[in-house]
């Protein structure tokens, strides 16, 4: 008999893993606070925008509902996925707030179900969440034990923001961390009947489990932020080339080429607060986890820095354009947007500000208000510009060619984060264009070296 799985939060992750598991034959039901998105999933649609989803939900209709009801979705199903939100808190933390009300309303119903349930924390949290912060709540509300009664696992996805459907089906492995054999044992089973490329599990205590999750993230930020300083290095060389060197260093198997690109920082939901989670995770066990603290000032002082620049090379009062308001492509969300950042920078500093972005442009407006116009059209941003800056390696952006830019004396500047359109654009009398993780001042970074390695060294 086929097993059926609730979904426990329908936001951007739950209602695409809602779809997914449907998508693979399964009976699904999801449990949402907000009835717009109970009656959009119960309808046929996606209730949050992310790749596929409309799609996915439309062809599982008949396997996918909705509810209100904790204690509907219990009974109906074997296995529960939690994911619901884990905002930081004032100390850096992930608060379980939500979490916590989640857990005792799973708990108010498993009180009413005679068979054993499995229920499965999908979201973020920090060592002992979830046996301290979170099991005792599904005990004293179930009135019963786990391990005997019911299963409890933690056990995050690995995914990004729009790619969740694909990344989800198809992981690099799946972690899982276990209250005890038998809830890990049923949980793999699931993983492998769900997933489309067979993943190996790696299996761990809870405590273990939260930590890698947690230390994931930050690893992956620290290698972003390795290759980000590595970029502006590149620009203070002649002949310097941020593409070249990461090329060479992914070759070594140690390091890998992946989130070795060089260019503007990260941001999103996840990426920032993972750092501060991590330092504030370290102190509270006397610890100091300085590494993790490191990266994150150095990828928040990133915007700054580039609007430093731009300012020390631009006539005061300019009209800066930004193309990419999210903070990465195919996304609406500008949550700790380096663009949002540069705006903001920039009009502070007395520049007017215009940007466009395929698919954040309303969340923009609302956030930057009277501090940038928003446009709905690339032309509409080129038009009126001095300098332009590229801050995602969007599509639209890159399909860009020489003539797409308005003729200006002096010649209009663009900076290219991601050194998309170097090829189009570089050596052009028309444009000035600036790539970052470049050199382009050889003479001036040649005379730099020179005085370096002419003086006298000290014995």
């Amino acid at each position: 008999m086929k097993t059926n799985y609730s979904i426990i939060g329908l936001g951007k992750l739950g209602a695409s893993m809602a779809a997914a598991i449907a998508s693979q034959g399964f009976n699904v039901i999801g449990v949402d606070i907000n009835q717009h998105t109970v009656d959009q999933v119960n309808a046929g649609h996606a209730p949050v925008q992310e790749t596929n989803l409309e799609e996915m939900i439309m062809a599982n209709h008949e396997r996918l509902k909705a509810t209100l009801s904790h204690g509907e979705a219990i009974l109906k199903s074997d296995v529960s996925f939690v994911i619901v939100p884990t905002p930081s808190d004032s100390r850096g933390a992930f608060s379980l707030q939500y979490a916590k009300w989640a857990f005792r309303e799973i708990g108010r119903a498993l009180a009413d179900k005679n068979s054993y349930h499995l229920v499965v924390l999908t979201s973020t949290v920090l060592p002992g969440s979830t046996r301290y912060g979170l099991l005792p709540i599904l005990e004293h509300e179930s009135g019963k034990k786990c391990g005997e009664d019911f299963g409890l696992c933690y056990s995050p996805e690995f995914i990004a923001l729009g790619s969740i459907i694909h990344d989800f089906l198809n992981p690099d492995f799946n972690l899982i961390g276990e209250f005890d054999t038998h809830a890990g044992d049923l949980l793999q089973s699931c993983y492998s009947e769900i997933m489309a490329n067979n993943p190996p599990a790696r299996r761990m205590s809870l405590e273990n489990a939260e930590l890698t999750k947690i230390s994931l993230n930050t690893f992956v930020t620290t290698k972003i932020t390795f290759a980000n300083m590595l970029a502006d290095l590149c620009s203070r060389i002649p002949g310097g080339n941020i593409d070249v060197v990461s090329d060479a260093l992914g070759c070594d198997t140690r390091i890998g080429r992946k989130y070795l690109t060089g260019g503007l920082g990260y941001g999103g939901p996840c990426f920032p607060r993972d750092n501060v989670a991590l330092g504030f995770f370290a102190k509270a066990v006397d610890y100091e986890a300085s590494l993790a603290i490191t990266t994150d000032l150095f990828n928040r002082s990133l915007a700054g820095r580039i609007g430093d620049y731009l300012s020390s090379i631009l006539h005061p009062g300019s009209t800066v354009a930004i193309l990419g308001l999210a903070y990465k492509p195919y996304s609406h969300v500008i949550e700790e947007s380096q663009a949002i950042y540069l705006a903001k920078k920039m009009a502070a500093g007395g520049y007017r500000v215009i940007g466009y972005d395929p698919l954040a442009n309303e969340m923009s407006r609302m956030e930057l208000k009277d501090k940038a116009l928003i446009v709905e059209d690339i032309s509409s941003c080129l038009e009126y510009a001095d300098a332009v800056v590229i801050t995602t390696p969007d599509p639209e952006f890159r399909a860009l060619r020489l003539a797409d830019f308005p003729q200006k004396k002096p010649p209009i500047l663009v900076y290219d984060c991601w050194r998309i359109l170097r090829e189009k654009l570089q050596g052009s009398p028309d444009i000035r264009y600036i790539p970052l993780g470049m050199g382009i001042e050889d003479e001036k970074n040649s005379d730099k070296l020179k005085k370096l390695w002419s003086e006298p060294e000290e014995l």
